[in-house]
This record gives C-alpha cells, sequence and structure tokens, in this order.
C-alpha cells in the first residue's frame, strides 16, 4: 500500500512541477495556490516576481469558524475560496491565476476556484 501512495505522491509532483513551469503570477495577477490535505482547504495567493505570499486563507482561518459547522467539505472548499476572493477584493486584487497544485481539477479543489469566481475574482 505504500508503494501505491509514493506512486500517486511521486506523480502530483511531476504534474506540480510541469504546471508550475507555465503558471506565474504577478502582483496584478497574483498566482492563487490551492493545497488539499486530508481534512482541509488551503489557497494562498502568491506574487512570483517579488517571492511574497500576498494572502492565505484556509478551512482553518477563524473567519470561517462559524460557518463551517454542518457543512460537508465540498461546501467548506467552496466558502474558502469566497474568503479569498474577498480579502483579495480588499487588497485590490481582480484577476488571479488558478495554480491547482498538481490536484486534479475536481471536487474540493473545482469548489474553491468556483468559490473565488462567486467572490468576484476572475481567472
Amino acid at each position: 500500500m505504500s508503494r501505491i501512495i509514493a506512486i500517486r505522491k511521486r506523480a502530483r509532483q511531476r504534474r506540480k512541477y510541469h504546471i508550475r513551469k507555465v503558471v506565474n503570477g504577478t502582483a496584478e495577477r497574483p498566482r492563487m495556490v490551492i493545497y488539499r490535505s486530508v481534512g482541509h482547504m488551503y489557497a494562498q495567493l502568491v506574487d512570483d516576481k517579488s517571492g511574497q505570499t500576498l494572502l492565505g486563507v484556509s478551512s482553518l482561518s477563524p473567519d470561517l469558524k462559524s460557518a463551517i459547522t454542518g457543512k460537508n467539505p465540498t461546501q467548506i472548499a467552496e466558502l474558502v475560496g469566497e474568503l479569498c476572493a474577498q480579502k483579495a477584493r480588499a487588497k485590490s486584487i481582480e484577476a488571479v491565476v488558478f495554480d491547482r497544485n498538481g490536484f486534479p481539477y475536481h471536487g474540493r479543489v473545482k469548489a474553491v476556484a468556483e468559490g473565488a469566481r462567486k467572490g468576484g475574482l476572475k481567472f
């Protein structure tokens, strides 16, 4: 079983490197990086030119504490995307480049993207 997990991790890393060669963020249009763990979702806006993280949001954020009770993981991921869009618009960021970080664009990753779009970010 551990060999299969190692193969999956290696495949995700390979996809991640191929995506990162193409997807770059700037201060005007930062890269929105998604990380999906077993229990939580994380989203960051990164300016690759200066190497700085502009903002970060996760399902562990205190802003989402009351909103996530009684919701399934996909709904929580959508809320993470909406909160990320809300914070980005507060910093006058209107458009982002989406980096799925090697994860398939499906399920929770797709929900974060849809939540960010619903919040007003353009991809």
